[in-house]
Formats: C-alpha cells, structure tokens, sequence
C-alpha cells in the first residue's frame, strides 16, 4: 500500500539438530529456529495447516471450513468432521486452540476429503471485524518514491465489504479512471487481545495470506480530502486467498518472495524481508488503540512496481487479469470486469 509522503522473547526450549541435517539443509534450518524463537515456541511444528472456506460443488449457497496440509491438496470438510464447528472462518477462529486441535485431528484422520475440483474457494476469512492497513511499509517502495521511511507504522483501514475471494471478479467502478494493483502479505489474527507486548504478538496471529490492495488512485490521492479510505474500499477491492496458512507451515513469513503480475508480465516482485515494520510490530502497535479480534485482517504493504509511478502511469482496464503471489502461501487470480 502506499501513497505519497511529503516528509518523512521469551526463551524457549525448541531445538533443532543441525548437526544431523544436509548442509543445503542448514540455511533454512537456521531461518526456521530462529522463527520459532521469535513465536514464542506456539506448538507450530504441529500446526501446519491450510485454512480455507469454501462451497461445495453442485451449486450448494453453504460456505463451509476447510483445511488442506499442502497447496492443491484435496480438502478436509471441518463442518462434516465435526458438525458443532462454525460454518465461517471467523467463528471458527473464536473457538481458539480448541479448534485449530480439532482441525489437527481432521488432517490427520484422512476423512471427509473434498477434491479441489469438487470444490468453490472463497476468501479464507469474511465479516472479520477489521481490515487494518498499513503504508509505506516497503523500504524499496520508499525508495521507489524518494520519500522518507516511516519512523512509526502508517495506518489506515478497509471495509470488510471490500472483501473478495481468490478468483473473483475485481469490479472497476465507474468512478475511477486510475485503476491500481498492490500485492501484499496479510495475516489474520486467532487471538484476542488489547495493548499485546511486541514479544508476545505472534502468539495472536493464527497464519497468513495472499491480499491485493485495489486502489483507485484518484480518489485516494487527489478526492475525498486525500483521505485513503474511498480510494481503497469499493466492493471487491480486497481479495484475499487462497488460504490461511499457520505458522507452522512457513520458513519466515519475513523473507518470502513477493510478485504481481498484470496478463502475465511480472509488475511487482520483491521479497517480504523489505518490510519496515515486521507482523510483531504491527501487532503492538495497533493494539495500543483498538481490541484485536479473532478474525481481524492486517494488510502490511506492498512492494514497488504499482501502476500510479511508473512513467507514464499504467492502470487496469476491463478485461486484465491480476495475480498476486507469495512463496510458500500461493496465489490469487483476479479478472477486472
């Protein structure tokens, strides 16, 4: 995300035994303790899973949770598991350890598989309560701009209305002709919490995810004030997907590569290790003013490429198809109609 500026843990027992590991193996056996360090040792080695809602075949309106162990792997049906689950990311997520362990157990068990094919993705969270944005996050999209890194996080927000899902239309309203992309990481809180201390806040994020930043550069930064919202917020501008992914399923979400590309021809690529403020930053930060909810989406920036700076600008047109994607997480596919 961005716009222009004028100015400016607790120790824990993990180990892993590198000794006994492949040297090609060593690099990111190190990324990983360290990691899991920083998490706070949250059982992550056993929470490695893909969280996702979805529709099943056969034109059935009922959104049901999943959970897959890789990427195009077939689907474990939560809601059929066990029928006391929730039918919506969000309330699963309010039911805290308790169902991510019974989800653990719908992996394992190799039952009420849905294949891919059978199977309509949806955005992996709606109705959070929040969607928390934040500017300039990139030192590289800074630098892009020749502008000042922030010295303290640049916050904005989204309805949750403007949520899509991975392979939905993106709606190019009639009120825009400066019509931008954005790739970025998001990551979707499992915790509740209020003034979280830096060290404790992975602890409040249940995984991460793949979001596209939609922007209508005109309203953004010439309408409304300058004020971000409506340039951020019509109907569809938030795609999310393909998945939730758990902690325990990354290397380090802070050192993920980070790519856009417009009808195939990449705009964006860059790594997350680029971010200013890191997701336990974010956290703290952001709590210190609101209660953080299970559910609640933060978006945390995009790298350099986007339309609105290029010479001369570029901006989607009806017909464009957008992919945003994350190593390790996946990709969405977004056709602008």
């Amino acid at each position: 995300m961005h716009a222009k500026l004028a100015g400016s843990s607790s120790g824990v027992g993990v180990r892993i035994k590198l000794m006994s590991l492949p040297i090609r193996s060593l690099q990111g056996a190190s990324r990983l303790t360290d990691w899991l360090l920083r998490s706070g040792g949250r059982r992550c080695l056993s929470r490695g899973m893909r969280l996702v809602q979805f529709r099943r075949g056969g034109g059935s309106p009922e959104v049901r949770v999943g959970v897959q162990q890789r990427e195009g792997g077939e689907l474990v049906d939560l809601n059929s598991f066990d029928p006391s689950l929730p039918h919506s990311m969000r309330g699963f997520l309010e039911r805290g350890e308790s169902g991510l362990d019974t989800a653990q157990r719908a992996l394992s068990s190799g039952q009420h598989l849905v294949p891919l094919s059978e199977a309509s993705l949806l955005s992996p969270i709606t109705g959070p309560d929040k969607v928390i944005c934040v500017g300039m996050n990139y030192v590289d999209h800074c630098l892009e701009q020749g502008v000042a890194i922030p010295s303290e996080p640049i916050i904005f927000s989204k309805f949750p209305s403007a949520i899509a899902g991975p392979c939905d239309d993106i709606i190019h309203p009639a009120q825009t002709k400066e019509l931008d992309w954005e790739v970025e990481l998001a990551f979707v809180i499992g915790k509740t919490g209020k003034h979280i201390k830096e060290e404790e806040a992975l602890g409040h994020v249940v995984g991460f995810t793949v979001a596209h930043d939609v922007s209508a550069r005109d309203w953004q930064m010439k309408r409304n004030g300058k004020q971000w919202l409506l340039g951020k917020t019509f109907d569809t501008f938030c795609p999310l997907g393909p998945a939730i992914v758990t902690t325990g399923n990354l290397s380090d979400p802070h050192n993920l590569g980070i790519r856009c590309r417009v009808n195939g021809r990449v705009v964006q690529d860059s790594s997350t290790n680029q971010m200013v403020f890191k997701t336990e930053a974010l956290v703290s930060w952001v709590s210190q003013f609101v209660t953080l909810y299970p559910g609640d989406v933060f978006l945390t920036g995009t790298p350099p490429g986007v339309g609105v700076f290029r010479k001369p600008p570029v901006f989607l047109k009806k017909g464009d198809v957008v992919e945003c994607e994350i190593d390790e997480i996946g990709l969405i596919r977004n056709t602008v109609v």
